[in-house]
């Protein structure tokens, strides 16, 4: 159906990331099939040779990982899409890319684990493994999603993101709404921003791949535009080359996590209700999220002053943003489906200014309303 503001359909969360996906530019996947991702995979294998671009069914997790960052350094948009175990199996070429400031997209629709773990269930487990599943210090930036329609904008923002800072993006969305089917309104092309990575403006013998500009953002150059860089994994210099200096290691390793920390304000993004007043803040994120609104409302009509934080970024954390609501409310409580995992961060950021509370579900089912209400009528007390 057609409206003024765009098409409506009626599609899981999945297929939303797909056309997500196309809608952000992306031209080139690889992956292989997990649940309770695969869909996005089906989707895409449909969709991306429609329109010129180039979809794989890798091998496995490693080696889809490996292809999504050789094709980026050709200059195509590009992603991948998985679930737990395959997650894991990423990890060291997610680090790859950290390294040599690849930008990336990374789906994961997160289940129940550690291994095998519950395949068809929903979870929130992998919030820490996100921001520290590889080794080292390096920069990450991490989404979340509660609606459908979330999802799909998260993508196309996602996309955005890894493009502008030269960094993998990973998209923490949950099965709990990768499976949910709703209403969504599939705007015209030109309502959508689209970013691209910043290009080289010198000669192809004055570039430097990773230069330390006033920027912190090297611009990128295409493979096969002319201009020819060293790319590795080992500490380097501004050329790309490997390094054992120690003054230029420690300069690139400051630079490639400080840009994230410089632009926080412009990457993180969440959504309050109620906290004005509040006394009780619930704070939660994707699919969970749902559940945690719906008795923030209830509790509302009751009288409590409860607020409510919905977090659409979750790395990096809005640690200044949680930390001023917790001088101003008595608790916080933190309904995750991990065993406290935002929690612990939102102990960091508060201090010792409010009570954290942790509302926990590790047994493959979402919270329901009436749980997490009567938390907050009991600290209400």
């Amino acid at each position: 159906m057609k409206t003024t503001k765009g098409t409506v359909k009626f599609l899981t969360g999945n297929t939303a990331c797909a056309l997500g996906a196309i809608d952000a530019g992306v031209r080139f996947f690889a992956g292989y099939p997990i649940t309770p991702s695969s869909e996005i995979a089906e989707e895409l294998s449909y969709l991306l040779p429609r329109i010129g671009g180039k979809f794989i069914q890798m091998e496995d997790e490693i080696a889809s990982m490996g292809a999504v960052i050789g094709a980026s350094l050709t200059g195509k948009k590009a992603m991948t899409a998985t679930s737990g175990p395959g997650f894991s199996l990423k990890q060291e070429n997610i680090g790859y890319a950290c390294m040599t400031e690849v930008p990336c997209v990374i789906v994961n629709v997160q289940r129940g684990g550690p291994s095998t773990g519950l395949p068809t269930l929903p979870s929130q487990a992998d919030v820490q493994q996100a921001r520290w599943g590889t080794h080292g210090d390096h920069p990450i930036i991490a989404l979340s999603g509660s609606y459908v329609s979330e999802l799909y904008w998260q993508v196309i923002n996602g996309v955005n993101l890894a493009e502008i800072y030269r960094v993998p993006v990973i998209l923490l969305f949950d099965e709990t709404v990768c499976h949910l089917s709703e209403r969504i309104v599939i705007p015209d092309k030109s309502e959508i921003k689209l970013a691209e990575r910043k290009r080289p403006e010198v000669s192809p013998d004055k570039y430097l791949p990773y230069i330390n500009d006033e920027t912190d953002i090297p611009p990128m150059a295409d493979f096969g535009s002319g201009y020819r860089y060293h790319v590795t994994g080992l500490s380097h210099e501004e050329t790309g080359f490997p390094t054992n200096d120690s003054k230029v290691i420690d300069l690139m390793y400051r630079r490639i996590n400080r840009k994230i920390e410089r632009y926080k304000d412009e990457i993180i993004a969440y959504k309050e209700t109620d906290t004005k007043d509040a006394e009780i803040l619930v704070l939660s994120y994707g699919g969970t999220a749902r559940s945690a609104k719906n008795a923030c409302v209830t509790a509302r009509e009751e009288g409590i002053k409860v607020g409510f934080m919905n977090l659409k970024t979750i790395w990096p954390f809005p640690y200044e943003r949680v930390c001023e609501l917790g001088k101003k409310c008595k608790k916080v409580l933190v309904p995750e489906m991990n065993l406290g995992q935002i929690s612990l961060e939102v102990e960091r950021a508060v201090k010792s200014d409010s009570d954290v509370i942790s509302i926990s579900r590790v047994d493959g089912n979402v919270h329901e309303p009436i749980e997490i209400l009567e938390v907050i009528r009991k600290n209400a007390n």
